[in-house]
């Protein structure tokens, strides 16, 4: 079975994380080996996760995030992918699978999208990490079939770590995009935005995607600047969280800022505040006179705030 340990803040801030902790041991050594992955196909216990887009599969009582038993050579046939995911603390291999066409749930059986899965508690946290990492893995899979250098069809290679190319020789691998995700302080005051599809009244910490010859400071600077117009000096790293949606690397941050002027890029925000700490402790514990809230406990942007909190 997978075991997470407790999390150890002092140490790891970002194993306390949703989608953080994943406890499979990923055989990187071995995964090229096309005759360990068929002994671990082929290994009684064997578990799949079956995803049709970004939608898993959930079977049984308790419900559980995979598939197993007779089935599973059959699954695999149909797929338009198959990947191998790791060996769990007691050896049983774990394994994901995309499908085509339209998703078809058995008796037993429902879809959840993982940000559903986990917001609703609707399997054990220990396997939101693995599950987070089979769906950002077969994304980057449906998007990569062809050579992005001469256009030719690639082929699975490493277990479903590599895609190479038969024409040119091109070797494709997988990307995370990184984000950095900010609590930027003044202080007893924390900047919060919000977008407009967000839910009514959802105010959340500023973010935005690293680019490339740019550190995770810098960025931090940047993203906060062009989108609220606040100069941030001194930037602390936090903590991370993989982000499946579809393969991010949530890099959250703490920064103090420089000036305390807001000056909304509506382009990017539908607002953008000051929020005192007793106006965020309102918002936390869901007693806001204005009915303001703060993200749900699945993203590190709650982790962020409760930090900046002191809780």
């Amino acid at each position: 079975m997978i075991r997470i340990p407790e999390p150890h803040p002092a140490l790891d801030w970002s194993s306390a994380n949703t989608f953080s902790v994943n406890d499979l041991d990923r055989r990187s050594d071995a995964r090229t080996d096309p005759a360990f992955v068929a002994r671990a196909f082929d290994d009684p216990r064997a578990r799949l996760m079956v995803f049709f887009g970004d939608r898993i599969v959930i079977d049984g009582t308790p419900p559980r995030p995979y598939l197993t038993g007779g089935a599973l050579d059959d699954i695999a046939q149909q797929a338009a992918t198959t990947i191998f995911l790791g060996l769990d603390n007691d050896g049983v291999p774990y394994f994901a699978a995309d499908m085509p066409g339209e998703p078809v749930a058995l008796p037993g059986q429902s879809l959840y999208d993982l940000r559903s899965l986990a917001v609703e508690g609707v399997v054990e946290p220990a396997y939101f990490g693995p599950a987070a990492q089979a769906r950002a893995m077969l994304f980057w899979h449906r998007r990569n079939r062809f050579c992005g250098v001469c256009g030719h069809p690639t082929e699975v290679a490493a277990a479903g770590y590599q895609r190479g190319c038969p024409s040119c020789g091109t070797q494709h691998f997988p990307r995370t995009d990184p984000v950095v995700i900010m609590l930027i302080a003044n202080g007893d005051r924390a900047l919060l935005g919000r977008q407009g599809r967000f839910a009514t009244g959802m105010y959340t910490c500023l973010a935005g995607f690293m680019e490339p010859g740019e550190t995770i400071e810098d960025a931090v600077r940047r993203e906060v600047l062009e989108e609220s117009g606040i100069s941030v000096g001194a930037v602390r790293y936090h903590a991370s969280q993989p982000w499946p949606f579809p393969a991010n690397l949530m890099l959250g941050c703490l920064g103090e800022a420089l000036s305390s002027k807001i000056v909304v890029d509506h382009n990017e925000l539908e607002d953008c505040r000051w929020f005192h700490r007793d106006e965020v402790r309102a918002m936390l514990a869901g007693t806001h006179d204005g009915g303001l809230s703060c993200p749900p406990t699945v993203a590190l942007a709650r982790s962020l705030i409760t930090a900046w909190m002191g809780q």
